[in-house]
């Protein structure tokens, strides 16, 4: 009687160690998930501040480019898509096909926004508009917070990737559904370049 009570006393302490095992492996997942959803939450608090800059920038340059309607446009259109993209993304950050489409509405808005910058160069008033230059000088700033921003929330979803993929955290992964994060990252290398958006 008392070998089987040994052996049940074995197995209930294996079944505790295997039981305490998985836990601290979901737990570990599940913090470095909320991190790379936080440091997206940081992204998304930046791109909402552009977003918002777009629309004044838009309109001191309506005053100077009545011609260039079709620019100005393209560029508030390219904003409400990515602005609809960013909210969408933000919702679930672990949702990578959320993610490819903000990547994608941003690429759209940057380029819009280039187009902007390289046609106001025309406009020598605009360039000397004193609410033109401090927009300028905000989105310049903001720009560089979102690629600092970026730079955490990449760190942060690589880390976690890592993590689950490694085995044998790959196998409880997959049990537990913890999917791949969708890094933040441009693929067109003429898109790299943030906006230019001085007008010195």
């Amino acid at each position: 009687m008392s070998a089987v009570l040994i052996v049940l006393g074995v197995l209930l302490l294996i079944a505790i160690v295997l039981g305490l095992w998985v836990a601290g492996i979901y737990n570990s997942l599940v913090a470095l998930r909320n991190r790379f959803k936080n440091a997206f939450a940081q992204i998304d608090v930046q791109l909402k501040r552009r977003y918002d800059l777009i629309p004044n920038l838009v309109e001191v340059a309506k005053g100077y480019m009545k011609h260039e309607s079709g620019t100005l446009e393209a560029v508030i259109k390219a904003r409400n898509v990515a602005y609809t993209a960013s909210q969408a993304a933000a919702a679930n950050p672990a949702d990578a096909g959320a993610v490819k489409n903000l990547l994608s509405a941003e690429s759209g808005l940057t380029g819009a926004m280039s187009r902007l910058m390289v046609v106001s160069e025309q406009y020598p008033d605009l360039k000397a508009n004193q609410n033109m230059m401090q927009l300028t000088e905000e989105m310049t700033s903001t720009e560089n917070k979102i690629s600092f921003a970026r730079q955490a929330y990449n760190d942060s979803v690589m880390t976690y990737n890592t993590t689950r993929e490694s085995f044998p955290t790959n196998v409880l992964a997959g049990m537990f559904n913890f999917t791949e994060a969708q890094l933040f990252q441009i693929e067109d290398a003429a898109e790299r370049a943030a906006p230019k958006v001085s007008f010195n």
